[in-house]
């Protein structure tokens, strides 16, 4: 149950105990059960282990919005190790930057974002695996990596004070800072957030915004914090959205002002079915009184 949820890895553990078939994720046409993620986390996790990682160590995750981060951000949280997801906006030289700075010792990297690994890999410090979803002619591929992972719970507990999450600011006035969340810190705000927003196991939540920033990573954790299905956005499309939302049937949403704004430009937008949606959350940025009153 939510209220026995303290960390990360009770998440994934506790809702693939009590309802290990209900669906946990949907991207496209692939689905995951709470059990299906449980144990690929799991393997995740042991996979992780046997390349070095343990307790509170860093991995470095570089990719859009995709199953395999909630994969990599669990299978950490098992361990009580840290996942670190690098804004995949940046440059090279910046993403080289936080990679050093977190000491991440593993870096997992997305197809889209290659050309950025093979002009950084040199100069990595504390990095001793590259993984690369997709496959690379040097590095191991995300689909062998996980697989070697025994499929078994390491069964490390994080406490309260533990670091839970590292999010890394934008460097606007100088470099990229880590911002690093513990246990207490999250956690505590959950179940207000789970009242506030009325979030329930029944909620499809829409995950639209970058994980990589606390408004689409935070939004992310607290529909899974009480068992929601999250529907996963790789690429933000403000007529593909507004289909998403009758064809999955949402109920729940976060969103930056600037894409509700475009979404309501949709040609028949008035027309398109909102027939399950019971909340849109905005927030990162103010929203217009016009804004405001047409959505």
């Amino acid at each position: 149950m939510a209220n026995d949820i303290n960390n990360l890895a009770d998440i994934v553990r506790s809702h693939s105990a009590e309802h290990g078939t209900r669906t946990a994720l949907i991207q496209g046409t692939k689905k995951q059960s709470w059990s299906q993620l449980y144990h690929r986390a799991c393997q995740m996790s042991q996979a992780l282990r046997t390349a070095g990682v343990g307790v509170q160590d860093r991995v470095a995750f570089l990719d859009k919005n995709s199953i395999e981060h909630f994969e990599v951000l669990y299978g950490c949280a098992l361990l009580n190790a840290v996942s670190v997801d690098v804004n995949w906006r940046l440059v090279g030289p910046e993403v080289l930057y936080i990679v050093n700075d977190a000491a991440a010792k593993v870096l997992i990297v997305g197809p889209d974002f290659v050309p950025i690994l093979d002009a950084i890999a040199d100069e990595l410090v504390s990095v001793k695996t590259i993984v690369v979803i997709g496959g690379h002619s040097k590095y191991q591929s995300y689909d062998s990596f996980i697989s070697s992972g025994r499929d078994e719970d390491p069964g490390v507990e994080a406490s309260h004070e533990d670091v839970a999450f590292q999010l890394y600011s934008s460097g606007t006035t100088g470099r990229p800072k880590g911002v690093m969340l513990t246990n207490n810190n999250f956690f505590a705000l959950m179940p207000t957030a789970k009242d506030l927003w009325k979030l329930t196991p029944q909620t499809v939540s829409m995950v639209a915004m970058p994980l990589f920033h606390i408004g689409g990573g935070g939004w992310a954790t607290a529909g899974q914090f009480v068992g929601a299905c999250s529907v996963i956005v790789r690429d933000v499309n403000p007529v593909e959205l507004v289909k998403l939302i009758g064809e999955e049937r949402i109920t729940h949403g976060f969103v930056v002002p600037a894409l509700l704004q475009f979404m309501l430009m949709v040609p028949d937008v008035d027309k398109a079915d909102f027939s399950s949606l019971k909340l849109i959350l905005y927030g990162a940025s103010p929203i217009s009184d016009e804004v405001l009153a047409s959505s």
